[in-house]
């Protein structure tokens, strides 16, 4: 992914990424969007605590975030930049197509913060594949391509 040049980053905060996505707590899986280019790229974090309620059961001993749970996230950090572009994004959802190349390379633990890092590889009227990695203190944890296919939100559905 490109270094932005020369300018302010692109943010977004927890409120911002509300009104892009239908997710709540707990399955808001992007706490802050840090950078992204309009219809190329974005980078987003999510922080992973101990408070998550998935450790509860996964695995309590020995807390793991799941691997699942990280393609979510990538995929909705994705969400955020392919939604952002469009103005009738309130009648939009983004529905999985297909998950492949997915790899998972280290546990992610409570304490991390994972940067996810989304590329647009390729993008027509309805259907978006993604380029997808996800980092810890700047070691890749997971890659996949994603890709997902925009529906529109029926009356009273959705949101």
């Amino acid at each position: 992914m490109p270094e932005p040049a020369e300018r302010a980053p692109r943010t977004m905060d927890i409120e911002s990424i509300k009104d892009l996505l239908p997710h709540r707590y707990p399955i808001l899986l992007v706490d802050r969007i840090l950078d992204f280019e309009p219809g190329q790229w974005i980078r987003g974090v999510k922080n992973i605590t101990a408070g998550d309620p998935i450790f509860l059961g996964h695995f309590p001993a020995k807390a793991i975030f799941p691997g699942v749970l990280i393609v979510e996230a990538m995929a909705q950090t994705g969400g955020c930049l392919v939604l952002q572009s469009l103005p009738d994004r309130h009648n939009k959802l983004l529905y999985f197509m297909a998950i492949d190349k997915a790899k998972f390379r280290k546990p992610v633990v409570p304490g991390d913060q994972m940067v996810m890092d989304i590329e647009v590889l390729s993008q027509k009227p309805k259907v978006v594949k993604l380029r997808a990695t996800a980092s810890v203190d700047g070691q890749k944890v997971a890659e996949a391509e994603l890709m997902s296919m925009m529906v529109d939100v029926e009356k009273g559905e959705g949101r």
